[in-house]
């Protein structure tokens, strides 16, 4: 039987913690903030002491082999010549409530380490130390406890016994996974063409021989192939095989992690033997049982009956999950174990991962420097990564490294303290200072059009011309300064440090008082200090700082330009990844900002007939800002020739709402008799729902929908059969130019000497393939896209082409559009031949200009 491995910690929590969630500010970042004081006190602590010392060791429990490992915290010999293990832990408890048994998970783990270190040097007697540092005031108290050899072991092993129920669930559950995976068939009489393509790619990526950083694999592969198959099945298989301990299938939207719910409800139903644990992490906000009156959730035991006694129930629940047989954990489920055993779904749905095969859940659970998983991302596993939709990594990474912070937060918190004086407010008005000096000394740097030097005092009062007072900050060098924005490549230090210096008084005043009116306004405001301060600790050459000021306003951005060494970090937790979307072109692009320089990247052909997509560009219009009020007739006019070739529904993409608002009254007004539908911004989810539920099959009237590219109906939508039948794309797809933009442009101007490429040119078609890929969903269906733009036609853009557009027809004008289209949806459906079509996989070379 192989050893169960088994950290100290996740033995000792497991079993010892006891009592409720309490989410109450005790002060932020305890986890980071704990390593820095363990660091602190591990130097200070002179020669003969080690820090950090790796222990492990062999035991047997009930028949259980166990190889326990972890990290002691410090071990030492004292003067009396007995070894010391050491315990560090922080704590916000006030010093004259630290107790020597305030908590038996901390003895325990230092008698577990203390065992381990014992029997491996031989020892007959430890002794074992329990080291607090109380964070507000720097107090140490320190107790100390002898023990021999005999009563450590002893205590292990009565550990181990009480574990070993749990250790013997999960080996037979391997043992009977790995059984089952092996022999797992696809779950289809025959693969779709281009299923068996990437999933060999997945399936080599999976088990090839690990490596320090992982295996890295990006897939293009066309809409309609069935890539969530494609890539779970092969990537289970390979856990069958041994390779991997657990699948962790990450998405960018709720509607892909539908899909993977989806393909693995189709395996279990293929294979009733199927052997199977998938769970789905959904935001605490949206599964929270028991809000408060504004909807956010209340962690606190007094308020919540989910949070209330939580780790004294947790493992009844489970240990019933467990055993019923299911395996699946979606929200649904996790919402009514919940309510059966009365624990919060959130915590439990992370306590069940650790028990479950594949976990489905957002990018941030992987990639957020704050949120990722850390039970199982803070040291790398045998993990192995699906990452869907992986066109939209590199914006939400960047986002998720970045950090921004406004002078407005530090005002509306004094104005909530009220009058009054207090270390708070005096911190508060010190940071508010400076960032009004800021302020003037952006504005003075960087005027905004149309206006002077002329600088606001904090009513948002504006001086005369001339009388501002010389900015009594300095800010760093400017890399650029236009319109109330300055980049600079260096911190602006002098921000920075007022806010650093507001962290100790603003916590104080969070812990003191905590049914205060103003609580949740100051909370809010540590939280937005921490997160920049945060981002400051990891500001490097791959960051730009942006100050804009706005008003009376300043506006201070840490901005990732370039989160490739972040996100490289992260795959390299695992054994492989596998990145897949249907829009990953140019690879280069994608290997060089998601940190996979050396990855192989593998394209799949479309398997669908050409003949079943018109595709046709009008070059001769202009999209471009300066000619948008000429374009806007001839755009009317190209969709109205769209819209009344055949009766369905149609889709327009803009690449703005303003762009789109104009053409759509335009277009209403001269036409209409066909059928508009807007979308608008900020839906939620049922709008998003209406909005789609109007494209009904076999429809009667047409209907033209007008969206946004890149929006929420740009991709992830599945309007298949004649749900849709044909779309328009208006423009290219480039983002606003504005100063993060251009900063990003200078960024790999730098790099790679392709900075319009990085910044515009490659995430602006990305969004047109993307909206273009939302008519062509199924092998039986039939439709148009029409691209509107003459940089269509331009040798830069149209070799970003996939290959099965090499049909595409330039036309002269809307007539011929109209003819065009006439004969088009004159041809009938050409059926596909019998049997598979297997599409030649092409591994596309960078071509970094």
């Amino acid at each position: 039987m192989p050893a169960f491995r088994l950290p100290v910690r996740q033995l000792v929590e497991f079993l010892l913690r006891t009592g409720s969630i309490d989410s109450r500010f005790t002060g932020f970042d305890r986890a980071n903030e704990g390593a820095r004081i363990h660091r602190k006190l591990q130097k200070t602590a002179g020669e003969g002491y080690a820090a950090e010392v790796f222990l492990s060791g062999e035991r047997e429990a009930a028949g259980i082999p166990f190889t326990i490992e972890g990290r002691a915290d410090g071990i030492f010999t004292d003067e009396a010549g007995v070894t010391v293990i050491d315990e560090i832990k922080t704590t916000a408890v006030p010093a004259d409530d630290i107790a020597e048994d305030m908590n038996p998970c901390h003895w325990a783990q230092g008698m577990v380490y203390g065992a381990l270190y014992g029997r491996q040097q031989g020892l007959e007697k430890l002794d074992v130390r329990l080291t607090y540092y109380q964070i507000d005031t720097d107090d140490i108290l320190r107790f100390v406890r002898h023990f021999t050899l005999e009563e450590l072991e002893a205590f292990l092993q009565d550990l181990l016994e009480q574990y070993a129920p749990w250790a013997q669930r999960q080996l037979a559950w391997r043992e009977q996974r790995g059984v089952s995976l092996s022999a797992l068939d696809f779950p289809f009489p025959a693969y779709r063409p281009g299923q068996r393509a990437l999933a060999g790619e997945v399936y080599r990526a999976c088990t090839a021989a690990p490596s320090k950083s992982g295996v890295r694999l990006f897939c293009q592969a066309p809409t309609g192939i069935g890539k969530t198959m494609s890539v779970l099945f092969p990537a289970l298989r390979a856990i069958g095989t041994g390779c991997g301990e657990k699948l962790f299938y990450l998405t960018a939207r709720n509607t892909t992690q539908s899909a993977a719910e989806d393909a693995i409800a189709r395996l279990r139903a293929s294979d009733s033997r199927l052997a199977l644990r998938s769970v789905t992490l959904t935001a605490k906000e949206k599964v929270c049982l028991h809000p408060d009156a504004e909807g956010h959730p209340a962690c606190l035991p007094e308020l919540c009956p989910y949070a209330n006694g939580y780790y004294d129930r947790v493992n009844t629940a489970l240990k019933a999950l467990l055993d019923d047989g299911t395996g699946r954990f979606d929200r649904a489920a996790l919402a009514d174990a919940a309510k059966q055993f009365t624990v919060c779904p959130f915590e439990l749905g992370l306590d069940l991962s650790e028990w479950c095969d594949v976990i489905i859940g957002d990018y941030n659970y992987l990639f957020d420097p704050v949120v990722h998983l850390r039970r199982f991302f803070d040291s790398a596993g045998d993990w192995l990564f699906l990452v869907d939709e992986a066109h939209n990594l590199p914006e939400r990474a960047r986002a998720m490294y970045s950090a921004r912070f406004c002078k407005s937060s530090l005002t509306e918190a004094k104005r909530a303290l009220g009058r009054g004086k207090s270390p708070l407010k005096t911190a508060l008005s010190k940071a508010d200072k400076a960032f009004l000096e800021g302020r003037k000394a952006v504005s003075t740097l960087a005027p905004r059009r149309g206006s002077t030097a002329a600088e606001e005092d904090d009513s948002g009062q504006t001086s005369l011309p001339g009388s501002a007072e010389t900015p009594a900050i300095e800010l760093p060098a400017a890399d650029y300064a236009q319109d109330g924005t300055v980049f600079c490549k260096e911190l602006p230090s002098a921000l920075l440090a007022p806010l650093r210096a507001l962290t100790a008084p603003l916590q104080d005043w969070l812990e003191e008082d905590p049914d205060a009116e103003a609580h949740a306004a100051l909370l809010d405001l540590y939280f937005e200090v921490q997160d920049i301060l945060r981002a400051s600790e990891r500001y490097d050459e791959h960051f730009a700082a942006q100050l804009t000021a706005r008003g009376s306003d300043l506006e201070l951005q840490l901005l990732c330009l370039d989160p490739s060494p972040f996100v490289d970090a992260s795959l390299s937790a695992g054994r492989a990844a596998a990145l897949f979307s249907a829009t990953l072109t140019p690879p280069g692009y994608y290997r060089t900002v998601l940190g996979c320089p050396e990855a192989r990247a593998v394209a799949l052909e479309s398997p669908f007939p050409a003949e079943n997509l018109g595709l046709y560009c009008l070059p001769s219009i202009s999209t471009r800002y300066r000619q948008r009020e000429a374009s806007i007739r001839p755009i009317s006019d190209a969709l109205a020739a769209l819209a009344s070739s055949r009766v369905g529904n149609y889709l327009a993409f803009f690449p703005s709402y303003a762009y789109l608002r104009q053409v759509w009254e335009d277009f209403t007004a001269r036409y209409p008799d066909i059928g508009t539908l807007v979308q608008e911004s900020g839906l939620d989810d049922a709008g998003r729902a209406a909005f789609l539920g109007r494209f009904s099959p076999c429809p009667e009237k047409t209907l033209l929908g007008f969206g946004v590219m890149g929006g929420i109906f740009g991709e992830g939508v599945d309007l298949a059969g004649d749900r849709l039948i044909g779309c328009a794309i208006v423009g290219v797809g480039l983002p606003q130019v504005s100063p993060r933009q251009e900063m990003l442009r200078r960024y790999y101007d730098a790099q790679n000497g392709a900075g319009f490429d990085y910044a515009y040119r490659w995430p602006g078609m990305n969004k047109v393939l993307q909206a273009a890929g939302r008519v062509i969903r199924t092998q039986e269906d039939k439709g148009v896209v029409l691209l509107l733009d003459d940089r269509f036609a331009q040798s830069e853009y149209a070799r970003l082409f996939p290959k099965h557009w090499r049909h595409l027809e330039y036309l002269r004008d809307t007539e011929e559009l109209k003819k065009k289209l006439a004969e088009f949806w004159g041809d009938a459906l050409k059926p596909l031949p019998l049997g598979e079509v297997s599409p030649k996989v092409t591994e596309r070379a960078s071509h970094l200009r």
